[in-house]
């Protein structure tokens, strides 16, 4: 106590894990985004059943170790495509250790609670996933196009090319208001997004002709504010055009399961660097905070590199010529 470095683990005793992760999922998701919010409550769930009777001080890196190796050879409660089960992705329980680290740092920093260490601080983190890199083919980019000009609502196509042609995320679509849309001049602002961090979206023309239609929709009730809105609650508001159905159904119909709507985020980007944007105007525009981030979405195709090593001979042969 002299010397200033006593910890009074009493508070730290009585607490147990279940009690601490009620108050986080009380008094600290909530300030996360919606999406963020839901996916802590999933993984809340694990960690309780695991850690729940615990008290704070009980927990070790040993018990957090333990956790994490049973987590790792955990039967996942969704199958593949072809139906056999599969265990948990290893990136999944890096998020689930990463909730239990923050609530844990959250104890320590915010809630005075006496604990020496983050237990989770130490414990050796799952490594991530090699990442996607499915890419859009041709025929399917053709498919998927006339299959959703069909469909009944128009919204699903104009987010469908939005998507493409900007590499906005699927919420940050859906959110976008009249007002963050100046179509003239060709850009989006976003002010809120899954960094946390506004930008503004510079728009090609193919991607501000889309937008023109979309906020020309006669459809489009005189109150509502959002470009592309859904069918009114019961509170009687309309909130973001939830389109996860019709997408699904769409690609399911034409045998792409395995096609993701974020992975038009990784085609557009991808089609960024290959018209020859540098990696800072690619972030500018994606609002990747990092390189390496950049780098795991950015997948060229090898046939395309193959073309330009091609075009370079050429051009050394024609310089050699003389």
């Amino acid at each position: 106590m002299v010397r200033g470095v006593f910890i009074d683990r009493a508070a730290s005793g009585r607490l147990t894990f279940g009690a601490a992760l009620d108050r986080y999922l009380s008094e600290v998701t909530p300030l996360k985004r919606p999406t963020s919010q839901r996916a802590e409550k999933l993984k809340a769930v694990p960690l309780r059943q695991f850690f729940g009777s615990y008290s704070l001080a009980a927990i070790t890196p040993e018990l957090v170790a333990r956790y994490r190796d049973r987590r790792l050879t955990t039967v996942a409660a969704r199958r593949d495509r072809e139906g056999n089960s599969k265990v948990l992705s290893p990136n999944t329980v890096r998020l689930e250790l990463a909730l239990l680290g923050h609530l844990f740092t959250t104890a320590i920093r915010e809630w005075q609670i006496g604990l020496p260490a983050n237990p989770v601080a130490n414990v050796r983190k799952p490594a991530p996933g090699q990442g996607r890199n499915r890419r859009l083919r041709p025929d399917e980019e053709k498919n998927l196009r006339e299959a959703i000009e069909s469909h009944s609502n128009p919204m699903i196509g104009w987010i469908f090319e939005i998507a493409l042609e900007t590499g906005m995320r699927s919420s940050e679509i859906t959110g976008l208001k009249l007002w963050q849309v100046d179509a003239e001049r060709r850009l989006a602002r976003l002010d809120f997004t899954k960094n946390h961090s506004a930008r503004t979206v510079p728009l090609t023309k193919r991607a501000a002709e889309v937008f023109r239609a979309a906020i020309a929709n006669p459809t489009r009730p005189p109150s509502c504010e959002l470009i592309f809105f859904g069918e009114p609650g019961r509170d009687g508001a309309r909130r973001p055009y939830t389109f996860t159905k019709a997408w699904n159904d769409i690609k399911n119909s034409l045998g792409l399961g395995d096609f993701r709507f974020h992975d038009l985020r990784h085609e557009a980007v991808s089609r960024f660097v290959e018209a020859g944007l540098s990696d800072q105007e690619v972030a500018t525009i994606s609002g990747h905070k990092s390189m390496q981030m950049l780098k795991r979405y950015t997948h060229l195709r090898a046939e395309d590199l193959v073309r330009k090593l091609d075009q370079l001979s050429d051009v050394k042969t024609e310089v050699e010529r003389g």
